[in-house]
C-alpha cells in the first residue's frame, strides 16, 4: 500500500498570482492521490480572492482539501471564502475530518488552523488578565478540535492539516522572538494523541521542511516560500518505515510570495 500526498501552503493567490501554479497542478492525477493546501491561500481573505483560488485549485482530477490560514481571515469574509472554494468542490476542514477511499487505501485528513502560543519553556499561559486568557484558550480549544478530529477516523493513512506549526523545529530560520505567533505546543500534543502518519503545515516562510514531534510524527513545513514548488509529494504506506516518511519535490514553480 501507497498513497500519494501532494501539499503546498501559503500561495498567496490574488488576481496577479492566479495561473502561475496550474500547468504544474495538471500533472497531479498522474502523480498524487490527493493535494493538501496548508491556509493562507489568499493573500487578505476577500472572497473575490477565494474564487482566484477555486479557479486555480478546482478541478484538478484529485480530491483537494484545505484549512484556512491567518491572510484568510483578515477582511472577516470567511463564510464568503468557505462558500468559493467548496463551490469549486474543494473542501475546507476547521476541527474536522475527511477519509479518502484511494487506490491503495483509506486516507483520513484532520485540519484546523491552528493557532499561536509557543512551545515547551517559552510560552503564553492560562493565566492573568482576560485578554491573554482569550488567546491561550483560543489555542487549546483549536488543539482539543483537532485531537477529535484525528482520534474520529476510521482509515488506514492518517494525516494532520494545520496552518500554524506544531513543533518549533520547522520554524527554524525565523526570528525566536515571533516563535510562538507561529505554533503552539498543543497542536503537537493533539497530534501525538492519535496514529498519525505524517502533519503538514505551512505559515512560517522563512522555516525550515523537516521536524518531528515529541511523539515522534513526521511534520512537513509545506509553505511555498519553503519548498519553493507548486507541490511537494509525500509517500506514505505499510511496506515504508513507520518512522520516515519518503518525500519528493514535483512542479516547476520557483518563484515566492510574501
Amino acid at each position: 500500500m501507497v498513497i500519494r500526498i501532494a501539499a503546498v501552503g501559503d500561495v498567496h493567490l490574488d488576481e496577479d498570482v492566479v495561473g502561475r501554479f496550474r500547468p504544474a497542478l495538471e500533472e497531479l492525477p498522474d502523480r498524487a492521490d490527493v493535494l493538501l493546501l496548508a491556509g493562507d491561500l489568499t493573500r487578505h481573505g476577500t472572497e473575490a480572492e477565494a474564487r482566484c483560488v477555486a479557479q486555480e485549485f478546482g478541478g484538478l482530477g484529485v480530491p483537494v482539501i484545505a484549512v484556512l490560514g491567518n491572510h484568510d481571515h483578515q477582511c472577516d469574509q470567511v463564510p464568503q471564502v468557505i462558500g468559493a472554494l467548496t463551490e469549486a468542490g474543494i473542501t475546507v476542514l476547521e476541527g474536522d475530518g475527511v477519509v479518502l477511499d484511494c487506490a491503495d487505501g483509506r486516507l483520513g485528513v484532520a485540519g484546523v488552523k491552528g493557532f499561536g502560543g509557543g512551545f515547551a519553556g517559552r510560552c503564553a499561559s492560562d493565566f492573568g488578565e482576560p485578554e491573554m486568557k482569550a488567546f491561550v484558550r483560543t489555542t487549546t480549544e483549536s488543539a482539543d478540535r483537532l485531537a477529535a478530529a484525528l482520534k474520529s477516523l476510521d482509515c488506514d493513512v492518517l494525516v494532520a492539516l494545520t496552518h500554524y506549526s506544531p513543533v518549533p523545529d520547522t520554524l527554524a530560520g525565523e526570528p525566536l522572538e515571533i516563535y510562538p505567533f507561529l505554533g503552539c505546543y498543543q497542536l503537537g500534543q493533539a497530534i501525538d494523541s492519535a496514529p498519525t502518519a505524517l502533519a503538514l503545515h505551512g505559515h512560517a516562510h522563512h522555516g525550515s521542511e523537516r521536524g518531528v514531534t515529541p511523539g515522534g510524527v513526521r511534520v512537513r513545513n509545506v509553505a511555498h516560500p519553503v519548498i519553493k514548488q507548486a507541490y511537494s509529494i509525500f509517500y506514505l504506506g505499510d511496506h515504508l518505515d513507520q518512522a520516515e516518511v519518503s518525500s519528493v519535490g514535483t512542479g516547476g514553480i520557483q518563484q515566492s510570495w510574501s
